[in-house]
């Protein structure tokens, strides 16, 4: 599962740089999908969290509750309906 995790990792990497790095595509040579990599990763992600009984809904709860506390003054809010 690591594996496959840091596997992905790597390929959202070389995208990474292709789309605003250093290692920019040789000409012909396609980009890839930002969108699939990224899913890729959370696919990965899910995987490691059901074998390990982690209940993501909670823990991502939990790291929002820990962001918004550490960065409430770093922001300006948005104001909602506009």
């Amino acid at each position: 599962m690591l594996a496959a995790l840091v596997e992905e990792v790597g390929e959202l990497a070389r995208l990474l740089n292709a789309l605003a790095g250093p290692k920019r595509p040789k000409a012909g040579e396609g980009v890839g999908d930002l969108a699939l990599e990224l899913a890729d990763i959370l696919f990965s992600v899910i995987c490691i969290a059901n074998y390990y009984g982690v209940d993501l809904d909670e823990a991502f709860r939990r790291v929002l509750e820990k962001y918004d506390r550490r960065d409430a003054g770093r922001w300006t809010p948005k104001r909602r309906g506009r």
